[in-house]
């Protein structure tokens, strides 16, 4: 009998002040990458971008935090396993810590490449509101902004999201647990 996966607890600040803590089992923990399985069974609505569910009560999305990046990204998977694209927040690089502690801040950009589809920034509004309210500094908002610009250029030269991501389906990370 294999034994369970550690977990990690993912603290994630979403400013001004809304920490929300999300614990995960890993399932590679590598230099270069590490990967995470999130379950979300507690979700009221389900989550629409461009009127497409891209996530919903009961979805699993297989989560990629690659250390020193300015953002992660996780395959998206409806409940019953349909994958509908791949999600990228644009944050902080996060710091890991003894004892499977995770933190990073949330910068408010995200890129969404639907299954077959195109990237696209979202959020923009949200991060201009942020640095409006103070909530990001000036160099904060145009590192965001460029790390956004960075994704969306490598996304349409191909190069992005990187190939363990496609490697990694629901179905292996399932198979990892």
């Amino acid at each position: 009998m294999s034994q369970p996966s550690p977990l990690v607890h993912i603290h994630y600040l979403r400013p001004p002040g809304r920490l929300e803590i999300f614990t995960q089992p890993i399932l590679l923990d590598d230099p270069g990458v590490k990967i995470t399985l999130a379950s979300y069974d507690e979700v009221e609505h389900p989550m629409t971008i461009d009127g497409l569910v891209s996530l919903e009560c009961g979805s699993k999305a297989v989560w990629f935090t690659f250390p020193g990046a300015w953002h992660d990204v996780g395959r998206f998977h409806r409940a019953d396993g349909t994958f509908t694209g791949c999600y990228s927040n644009i944050l902080t690089p996060p710091t890991f810590h003894d004892g499977g502690i995770w933190h990073t801040t949330d910068l408010f950009l995200d890129i969404w490449i639907p299954s077959g589809g195109v990237a696209t920034v979202l959020d923009e509004d949200e991060l201009q509101e942020a640095e409006a309210n103070g909530w990001v500094d000036a160099a904060t908002a145009n590192r965001t902004l460029q790390e956004a610009a960075d994704l969306i250029e490598k996304a349409e030269a191909g190069v992005w999201p990187p190939p363990i991501v496609e490697e990694w389906t629901l179905e292996k990370a399932l198979g990892a647990l």
